[in-house]
């Protein structure tokens, strides 16, 4: 895949092309992450018109101005640039994880635009209950104070940087070796004098003001009128059990859930039989 991108309002989005002559397809990485998420498949996607961007702050996408909160709001609005940049009027939606949130999100808000929708490890958003909204926005608040202190680890070279994110253990579960993970990495540091550092904004560490409530989550996915295939890790991962994902996909209007072995990053672990559904989904099969 070459290297894309685009101007948007909140700032330069980069990513990944695959120049295939097929259904045009936006695909968003999760948490993170960046668009080479989505490099393991892309040998069994050619027959797509593949675009994996860097959503804001991640990858080697822009950081949003000082002040600026990651929000949905400002992902939906990079989504929609980046489709708007591309001349596409229509198009399907490819997302893991919170990049799976926020193509939820785009297809419930724009269903004149969103053919088809793909979600692996998320459908909707993480839904929280209304009484726990105040102490979320203590939380935020107070964190949003203190993120200018923080200082990036420098890391002498590439390897050590796998290492450290092998080690984090952002996503139980995830799944990922080190050879997976250094796509990740090679796209998600930026060189400095000693080494190198995380390119993603360190304020996208920071909690979220607000979170929405089940019953605006399950209003959102009710609201999706396109057919979507949600695509889960089997076993199930702690924060989306198995009963959940499956209530949540019968509120689709056209939706069928696929559990397939694997961890969080399933589609990076077995990039294979999940691009193959994926493929086959697009096609209208």
């Amino acid at each position: 895949m070459r290297e894309v991108g685009f101007d948007a309002a909140l700032g330069r989005l980069a990513g990944l092309r695959n120049d295939g002559r097929g259904p045009r397809v936006l695909a968003l990485h999760g948490w993170l992450d960046n668009a080479a998420s989505f490099l393991p498949m892309a040998p069994w996607l050619r027959d797509l018109d593949l675009v994996a961007l860097d959503l804001p702050g991640h990858g080697r996408s822009a950081h949003l101005s000082a002040g600026a909160e990651y929000s949905f709001s400002v992902a939906i609005a990079a989504v929609l640039d980046a489709a708007d940049a591309l001349g596409w009027d229509r198009f399907h939606l490819l997302g893991h994880s919170m990049g799976a949130g926020i193509a939820s999100l785009v297809a419930s808000a724009c269903p004149d635009r969103v053919e088809r929708l793909v979600a692996i490890e998320m459908l909707g958003a993480l839904a929280e209950p209304a009484t726990q909204a105040a102490a979320r926005l203590r939380e935020a608040v107070a964190a949003q104070r203190t993120i200018a202190d923080k200082r990036l680890r420098v890391f002498p070279d590439i390897d050590t940087a796998v290492r450290a994110r092998l080690h984090a253990g952002r996503v139980p579960g995830s799944g990922l070796d080190a050879e997976r993970l250094r796509l990740l990495v090679e796209r998600g540091v930026r060189a400095v004098p000693g080494g190198f550092v995380w390119s993603s904004d360190p304020r996208l560490t920071l909690p979220s003001l607000m979170r929405y409530t089940q019953a605006q989550v399950d209003d959102v996915i009710a609201a999706i009128a396109c057919p979507t295939l949600a695509v889960f890790a089997d076993p199930a991962q702690p924060y989306l059990p198995d009963e959940e994902r499956r209530r949540r996909t019968a509120l689709l209007p056209q939706g069928r859930l696929l559990a397939l072995p694997g961890g969080h990053h399933l589609h990076m672990q077995q990039p294979e039989p999940v691009a193959a559904a994926i493929a086959d989904f697009f096609a209208g099969e």
